[in-house]
């Protein structure tokens, strides 16, 4: 039986987190998680903790020689959208020429690279998409991972998979960064409204879902490119309308608007979305049903609960 040590990027962020929790029901594995702070964000999970900047190539090297993972978790990345688009040279830096380091180092010490991605390397004309489909990625964000997918394919690895996700909420410990469902929570709670697009399609991606189709992936030691998302596709308006409603507010707090109001500098793709056959067929992934997924993570969120739920 292979029982890996697995080196995780990024631990510190929403999808880091989970992977953490979800790791520590497999005790067999020995998990490093790492992160820019000097100590941990979270108390739950297993395994160990110590600081990584993955720009940093000779700390990178060390690690792996104290560490000697046998997979490497790669979740690091520079994700906001904007900020990608007003600094493309530091989202380059940060979500590809890392990334092309990484790779190299696991080629050199024999180990197995997952990296996450998205479903923004997709321009939204034909969603949704399955992992065979091509990317045609329509803003900077897009357009770098897409480029860390090809450092991937052109670094002589042998052993790597690809998971492509979508719109990933739920909830962490002291977060540096909001994600769908904790802004919006924090808006209604102060009786506010939340704007959200009309023309947006996506799968909404539950981090605990997403975390367990990332274990999946190395306890089944598979290659290539996985979509993992959620299965319901909608509009970004109708899943707040519908997480609004799960946690105790008013669907009518959500008010509609189109993405290029509301992200006028950053363009997204419009019809999008995944198809998760593949991760369904091949890794017996199962995410819950997004009524699910929101009633799992309405009390953890502290929001009140309907009393018709």
């Amino acid at each position: 039986m292979f029982y890996p040590r697995v080196l995780v990027t990024g631990a510190d962020g929403l999808i880091g987190q989970a992977l953490v929790r979800r790791l520590a029901d497999w005790p067999e594995a020995d998990v490093l998680a790492t992160g820019l702070d000097d100590t941990r964000r979270h108390a739950s999970g297993s395994g160990g903790y110590v600081p990584l900047d993955i720009t940093q190539t000779g700390a990178l090297e060390q690690l792996f020689v104290d560490f000697a993972p046998s997979v490497v978790v790669h979740l690091a990345a520079l994700s906001k959208v904007e900020d990608c688009e007003a600094d493309k040279e530091a989202a380059w830096a940060l979500n590809v020429d890392a990334m092309a380091h990484l790779a190299r180092a696991c080629k050199r010490h024999g180990a197995r690279l997952l990296f996450l991605s998205t479903d923004f390397l997709f321009d939204g004309t034909d969603g949704p998409y399955a992992e065979d489909d091509r990317p045609n990625p329509v803003n900077a964000y897009g357009r770098s991972k897409l480029a860390a997918e090809n450092a991937i394919r052109l670094s002589g690895l042998t052993h790597w998979s690809i998971v492509r996700t979508s719109l990933v909420f739920g909830e962490g410990e002291r977060l540096k960064r909001r994600n769908f469902a904790t802004l919006l929570a924090a808006l209604l709670n102060r009786d506010g409204t939340f704007l959200a697009a009309t023309d947006q399609y996506r799968t909404p991606t539950y981090a605990p879902d997403l975390a367990d189709g990332l274990m999946r992936i190395i306890r089944f030691d598979r290659d290539g490119v996985y979509h993992i998302a959620g299965r319901e596709r909608l509009t970004v308006y109708d899943f707040a309308r519908q997480m609004a409603t799960a946690f105790g507010f008013e669907a009518e707090q959500i008010e509609p608007t189109t993405t290029a109001e509301l992200h006028p500098g950053a363009p997204r793709p419009l019809d999008g979305g995944l198809l998760i056959l593949r991760a369904e067929s091949e890794l017996r992934y199962r995410p819950r049903p997004l009524a699910d997924a929101l009633a799992h993570l309405a009390p953890r969120l502290g929001v009140p609960i309907p009393a018709n739920s």
